[in-house]
């Protein structure tokens, strides 16, 4: 099953985002809260622990992706350790290479410790996604349909559509799938590849 490809440009682009900005988020919290006794002290701390933890991510995402001995393991225990951001991002990588080794249910894990971690709406929209991809994978189509239900945004519109189309065909469900796919066909912003994805499986359900 393709579970990534509709999603590895979004994912990267947050990436980016808290790695290249996770200082100056720092710092607007800081500023927020400027009134506060001790807040030089503060904002100097949350700083520094911004930088590691971008730090300690990328080091740990990048023996991932090498294959590492060990490294799985570290970027199990570095999603559990890191309750934030950092934390939730991991948790896409490391679903990714539970995924390759087809480990859907630690893998499905991963990504709900990763949204209790993040309050971004971007980013839980795109584990969020990615869950529901592989609840559908383990046959849980009704879970993955409460899942797609809590994705907010408009741009994920088109990507919802798909997979829920995916969850209600396993269900036995096809006039449903069918209108689901047909919705997101219809969506303006829904990329050329994703339409031709969802009209080839209505086509499907047709032959």
């Amino acid at each position: 099953m393709e579970i990534y490809d509709n999603e590895n440009e979004q994912v990267e682009a947050v990436k980016r985002f808290f790695i290249e900005n996770g200082k100056a988020l720092a710092v607007g919290v800081v500023l927020g809260i400027g009134a506060l006794v001790g807040w030089r002290y503060w904002a100097s701390h949350q700083v520094d622990s911004a930088r590691e933890s971008s730090m300690v991510y990328q080091n740990t995402v990048q023996a991932l992706k090498a294959d590492k001995p060990g490294s799985l393991a570290a970027a199990e225990k570095f999603v559990a350790d890191n309750k934030g951001t950092y934390g939730a991002l991991a948790s896409l990588d490391v679903a990714e290479q539970l995924v390759n080794k087809k480990d859907f249910a630690n893998a499905a894990a991963q990504l709900k410790a990763g949204l209790a971690d993040t309050s971004d709406e971007n980013l839980k929209a795109l584990i969020g996604l990615r869950l529901a991809r592989i609840q559908v994978e383990l046959k849980q189509a009704d879970d993955a349909l409460a899942t797609l239900g809590s994705i907010k945004g408009a741009g994920w519109s088109a990507m919802v559509a798909d997979i829920k189309g995916d969850a209600l065909l396993s269900k036995g469900d096809t006039k449903s799938a069918r209108e689901a796919w047909s919705k997101g066909v219809g969506i303006a912003d829904a990329s050329p590849a994703l339409r031709n994805i969802m009209q080839m499986k209505m086509n499907n359900l047709s032959s």
